[in-house]
């Protein structure tokens, strides 16, 4: 006898279990769109098999005996990377935060912060390369141009990061403020930005983080930098120079993303708390010094 049947025979109504039928529709025709996808893609099926053994092949070319005489040349396009990275993000955080606090619900009114958010969409669906190349016929192949592209692309989700963290501070600075007789300048001013420009000022490094990675990316449609270089030497097959490049890219990327995480945690965290207790412990200190000398 099963559940419902005994349930029913001491006169519980249990209610009905839930029908599996959509769940299991929709999943059919996820299977089928994946299916109908993966078929209609030109894959070589028959060259699955060599492809391990081609994946290291081409990783001893590049790794078996690096060029390490471009290894100069490779640090200073690097260093151009990491330089274009920076400005870019500067330049992304200069403009997010106040068009992102005037996207805020609680800060610009619903006539501003609409169209902002719209066009915050609407700069998070293009991607860094295809801005790059809208700028390429404008600026040339420079630097600056990928720094401009990296800048442009990072207000869209920057900006939404920064109205997030705005309407997710607490109000009651802000009431304290508005019970003072302060309006939304002054609230933004004394309340908001006090309480979320630690958390911002993470996003900021965290930006850099990102651009750093998209840097190398941007390079190789000719931004320069070290993206630039790689796209060169793949295209010649010179495959000890771009292991060599690969090797420097990701200790590059590895070393600016530690610094940039130890300074976000210091940020996020404040002093140590080991500092903290020194500062405490030391005026006992001193006044055990003193009752020894008395």
């Amino acid at each position: 006898m099963s559940l419902s049947t005994s349930a029913r025979a001491i006169g519980l109504d249990l209610p009905r279990q839930p029908s599996r039928v959509v769940p299991t529709v929709i999943a059919i025709i996820v299977g089928i769109v994946i299916v109908a996808a993966a078929a209609g893609l030109p894959i070589p099926w028959d060259d699955l098999g060599s492809l391990p053994g081609q994946v290291v092949h081409y990783l001893t070319l590049m790794f078996a005996a690096p060029n390490w005489e471009m290894l100069p040349q490779a640090l200073f396009e690097t260093w151009r990377s990491i330089s274009m990275a920076w400005i870019g993000a500067i330049g992304c955080v200069v403009v997010s935060i106040p068009l992102g606090m005037l996207a805020a619900s609680n800060v610009g009114p619903v006539w501003l912060r609409l169209p902002l958010r719209g066009l915050f969409a609407v700069i998070r669906a293009v991607p860094e390369v295809i801005i790059a190349l809208l700028l390429l016929t404008v600026t040339g192949l420079t630097p600056f141009t990928g720094a401009l592209a990296l800048a442009i692309a990072g207000i869209g989700t920057q900006s939404k990061w920064v109205y997030e963290t705005i309407e997710s501070v607490q109000e009651g600075a802000s009431e304290a403020v508005r019970a003072a007789g302060g309006g939304t300048a002054e609230i933004t001013r004394w309340a908001l930005w006090p309480a979320a420009a630690p958390v911002l000022l993470s996003f900021a490094l965290y930006r850099f983080e990102i651009n750093i990675r998209t840097s190398a990316v941007l390079g190789l449609v000719g931004a320069g930098g070290i993206g630039s270089m790689l796209a060169n030497y793949t295209n010649f097959r010179q495959w000890d120079t771009v292991g060599m490049l690969l090797i420097v890219v990701v200790l590059a990327t590895m070393l600016m993303d530690a610094i940039s995480g130890a300074i976000r945690r210091r940020i996020m965290r404040g002093p140590r708390i080991k500092t903290i207790a020194k500062a405490l412990a030391k005026p006992k200190e001193e006044h055990s010094d003193v009752a020894r000398t008395r």
